[in-house]
């Protein structure tokens, strides 16, 4: 368990580690980057770097949080990689299904898995389901997590690398956007933030906007927000056209 600098969370918890890459999304994956330093730093955890491992050891860590927690499940990686098996996929489940006062946020790029043990799982309503969509490509992941019987349902459009103007949000909760940031990010567009922000506009979903990315992104270079002094900086700022948007569901 770690404390979270990501803004839409508030803890990591990691019960797996390890992942590959699945799609243009992963390219500065910051979850491979991370693992080397930790196993520079030889933390046990990543001894093994950036290949798949369970972690049963990891299970009991959420009986021990006293207060109500908000968690990003499996930050460096993705429970839903095929080398993870369907047992220990349970038994993350079982974990978040026996302590309901955590909320727990999971992200997968495999939609095709995750619909494939859906019927397995047990949904309760402390388990918010993301999937991954980065451009136009990868929409078809939304009717696949549309598909499950998760109570609350939304998207992650982080990295956003291109446009993505007919997103389905029927059955969607949530949608955050951000840019990539770190060594090599590849740019995001006004438009492209806009035209999502709009869509949830108009199907009354909340719309949270991340970052920039990178402060060269950013068409205003006067965002408060690029300033790391500020109580909401975010990496290149989070400002759309003077706005903060960080609705949640």
């Amino acid at each position: 368990m770690a404390e979270s600098s990501i803004e839409w969370t508030e803890l990591t918890w990691n019960p797996v580690t390890g992942c590959k890459k699945i799609s243009p999304g992963c390219k500065h994956c910051y979850a491979e980057v991370m693992s080397r330093r930790l196993k520079a730093m030889r933390v046990q955890k990543y001894i093994d770097g950036f290949n798949i491992k369970m972690h049963p050891e990891s299970l009991n860590i959420p009986f021990t949080w006293r207060k109500p927690k908000v968690v990003f499940v499996n930050s460096m990686s993705d429970l839903f990689h095929d080398e993870i098996s369907n047992n220990f996929i349970k038994a993350v489940f079982a974990v978040m299904n026996a302590t309901p006062q955590h909320t727990y946020q999971v992200l997968t790029k495999r939609s095709d898995r995750l619909l494939a043990i859906s019927n397995e799982l047990t949904w309760t309503k402390n388990i918010w389901m993301g999937v991954s969509v980065e451009n136009e490509k990868y929409t078809g992941r939304i009717s696949e997590l549309n598909q499950t019987k998760a109570k609350i349902k939304f998207l992650s459009i982080e990295p956003l690398l291109g446009p993505v103007n007919n997103l389905f949000l029927d059955g969607i909760d949530w949608v955050i956007v951000g840019g990539e940031s770190g060594h090599g990010a590849r740019p995001i567009m006004f438009d492209w933030i806009d035209s999502i922000r709009l869509q949830c506009k108009s199907a009354d979903i909340p719309f949270f906007f991340k970052q920039w990315g990178k402060s060269k992104f950013n068409i205003n270079p006067e965002d408060p927000t690029i300033n790391k002094e500020h109580p909401n900086h975010a990496k290149g700022g989070c400002e759309l056209a003077g706005v903060m948007y960080r609705e949640l569901p």
